[in-house]
């Protein structure tokens, strides 16, 4: 099994900037699939799966190794991997892939198969497509990709604006815009944007804070994200519930950093700093819910959503919660005319 993707292949992937509105003109749209991202490729060849961390992932989706006869050697695909239920995306079931045991990942591929969802080519029989602009790109691969679920894709804003108000309900996480007449730019946001049709940001689980009298009970997680200068500063808690008690444990007291005496919040009339606060080890992420962002917190509780295993720490920074603002946005100063 190789231990990185193959040398012809353009990694990292490609990322989404989070902007607020879908961009209107020269952009094709397409669903933004709520799973795993997954660079299918066997430029090494050996038929390998990788994470967006360069991670591998097939020996966690078995059921996906068949459609290696169907990928010529030299030839990677960039997509999605994703678990569908009843018609919606199932990302729960995604994390439950993630096991030790490998008679447990084999019991739920065939319980519950996930499948690959392929929205770009980066490699075929040796060429380096990704070198094309996009619409080349996706042309080639509606050619020659017989077998592959392939992401649909409209140049039609209208159709983008409606995927972003229906799909919700089915599970997915938004529409993601990428400029035509681009290459494949790895490791890049240039040129790709996502719209989210609620705000969610993925933060660093940095700290918990224990309900008044010991340890029994966790109050919340404590929150943080990374900035342009490798800090991590604190960003706000999340409450966590009853169900998720038995869980958060699991996860968390093992990275408790008891040496660490840093604190992050300050005492307000809820009395929250009268609870013991304890940091942990900057190594799980979660993607939470929030309403509104006033300076560096936010300003009301956030809802936990889902942990993010398929993400690092390090991934998450100010732009989570804060997207540039666009060219043609009204900034305080144009607004006030100064």
């Amino acid at each position: 099994m190789p231990d990185a993707p193959g040398p012809n292949v353009p990694f990292p992937p490609m990322e989404a900037e989070l902007v607020r509105e879908l961009p209107a003109g020269d952009w094709r749209y397409e669903p933004k699939w709520d799973g795993f991202r997954g660079i299918f490729e066997n430029d090494n060849g050996e038929l390998a799966l990788w994470s967006r961390n360069g991670r591998p992932l097939l020996r966690y989706f078995p059921e996906l190794r068949p459609l290696g006869d169907l990928l010529p050697p030299g030839s990677a695909l960039d997509g999605e991997i994703v678990i569908a239920r009843d018609g919606k995306l199932d990302f729960d079931a995604m994390q439950m892939r993630l096991h030790p045991a490998e008679s447990r990942i084999r019991k739920l591929s065939g319980e519950i198969p996930a499948m690959f969802v392929a929205f770009d080519m980066l490699l075929w029989k040796g060429k380096a497509v990704w070198e094309q602009p996009i619409e080349k790109r996706r042309a080639e691969l509606e050619r020659v990709a017989d077998g592959f679920s392939l992401s649909p894709v409209s140049d039609d804003f209208d159709t983008g604006t409606e995927w972003l108000d229906t799909l919700l309900p089915a599970g997915f996480d938004g529409v993601v815009a990428k400029r035509l007449g681009l290459p494949y730019l790895p490791g890049s946001r240039d040129g790709v944007v996502k719209v989210k049709p609620h705000k969610t940001a993925d933060a660093v689980v940095i700290g918990l804070r224990f309900k008044a009298g010991g340890r029994s009970t966790i109050a919340t997680l404590l929150l943080g994200l990374y900035g342009d200068d490798g800090s991590l500063g604190y960003v706000g808690s999340c409450a966590v519930g009853a169900k998720l008690q038995a869980e958060v444990k699991e996860k968390l007291l093992p990275l408790l950093d008891e040496a660490n005496d840093r604190r992050f919040s300050e005492p307000n009339r809820w009395g929250t700093g009268e609870l013991e606060e304890v940091a942990v080890k900057p190594e799980l992420v979660v993607e939470i819910r929030y309403d509104k962002l006033e300076k560096h917190r936010f300003r009301h509780g956030t809802r936990f959503l889902r942990w993010r295993p398929d993400k690092d720490p390090d991934q998450c920074t100010w732009r989570e919660v804060r997207p540039p603002v666009g060219a043609d946005e009204l900034s305080v100063d144009a607004l006030l005319g100064a």
